[in-house]
């Protein structure tokens, strides 16, 4: 959980039970408002003026009220329920990471609340604010932004919370996440033993820790290499399907476009496939594709894709078992997952021959 400084901890101490201990007539008398008002405005009833949702609105924002989440001191069981935010349902990897902590739950006898972020932070916050007043026992969170508004919240009231796939900096959590290190370094040094100079790079969005890692860890490999540095050779994507078509057309109209080109994540990679089939580019002859993420269907396209692969299974499973190790008290250390290349043969273009020895294949 995150590290209070002593000389503070009487002040956030304060903090907590001020924010524990807001009432709806606080809310009211915030507002300006009878409490029947304020209560109509919670609970949706259209029969209430603009100026008072706006007033109330503010209220709550300023006071960090929950609709029942005071009453959590008062529970004396769990609702066995857990949280779970995914950036983005529609990618593939996040399907799969939540049908991993819903499997890995149920054993354990806890149901999820799914919630789907879709890579912004504002929808994010909102489904935050559902859960809190759910009154989950935890949340597993994949976070959007820079961890302030309601995953700050979150901290103040001390409800369990883990991070996965990705972190906040300045935010100590417990989490599951992936050294995308190894995998990146493992496909440059590939591409390169293919004879690849130019690799171009279809990057994730650097306010998310996971599209600087990955970055940082693309440009290491790069120079551990011996390549040349040319920033024109980066397109910073979203980590959805239409940045990766929209890197691909950027880079391959380049005076000198790249040879290879190596995508951040798999809804780039598909985007990036659906563009060089657009434009009459071969996929392992004219150009070495090779994608962060194995997605199931990847090995089924002609030709089959190289992929950076790390188990979603296992991510999902640890991610259950820490939350329930903060659940019962405990403080876990975070877990960083390996990753590894797979090489298939979109990236083994015969224009490059070179050696793939030491490399897994399948």
């Amino acid at each position: 959980m995150e590290t209070i400084p002593k000389k503070n901890c009487s002040t956030d101490h304060e903090e907590v039970r001020r924010v524990n201990t807001v009432t709806i007539k606080d809310v009211a008398a915030a507002a300006g408002v009878s409490v029947g008002t304020a209560s109509r405005v919670l609970s949706g009833n259209p029969a209430t003026s603009a100026a008072s949702r706006e007033r109330v609105a503010a209220a709550v924002e300023r006071l960090d009220f929950h609709p029942n989440a005071q009453a959590r001191s008062l529970r004396s069981t769990r609702t066995r329920t857990i949280g779970l935010l995914v950036s983005d349902v529609r990618n593939q990897f996040f399907a799969d990471l939540a049908h991993a902590v819903e499997q890995a739950a149920l054993e354990h006898g806890y149901a999820i609340l799914l919630g789907n972020a879709n890579e912004r932070e504002d929808q994010q916050d909102r489904y935050l604010n559902t859960l809190i007043s759910q009154r989950v026992d935890g949340i597993i969170l994949a976070p959007q932004g820079d961890g302030n508004g309601v995953i700050r919240s979150l901290l103040r009231r001390g409800i369990p919370t883990v991070f996965v796939d990705r972190t906040v900096d300045g935010i100590d959590l417990p989490s599951v996440t992936t050294d995308s290190v190894h995998g990146i370094r493992q496909a440059v040094a590939h591409l390169a033993g293919q004879g690849h100079t130019r690799i171009g790079y279809i990057a994730g969005p650097q306010s998310i820790s996971t599209g600087r890692d990955r970055f940082t860890a693309y440009n290491q490999a790069i120079a551990d290499n011996r390549l040349p540095k040319d920033p024109a050779l980066v397109y910073f994507g979203d980590f959805q399907a239409a940045s990766g078509s929209a890197g691909v057309r950027v880079l391959l109209n380049l005076d000198q476009p790249p040879t290879a080109i190596l995508a951040a994540d798999s809804p780039m990679a598909a985007g990036a496939v659906a563009m060089l089939h657009r434009m009459g580019s071969r996929i392992g002859t004219d150009i070495a594709l090779v994608a962060f993420d194995d997605i199931e269907w990847f090995a089924l396209l002609q030709p089959a894709l190289s992929v950076i692969s790390h188990s979603v299974e296992d991510m999902g499973r640890a991610a259950v078992d820490l939350l329930l190790q903060v659940i019962d008290g405990g403080t876990p250390e975070s877990i960083v997952l390996p990753s590894e290349l797979i090489v298939r043969a979109s990236s083994s273009t015969p224009n490059h021959p070179g050696s793939v020895s030491g490399l897994r294949k399948n």
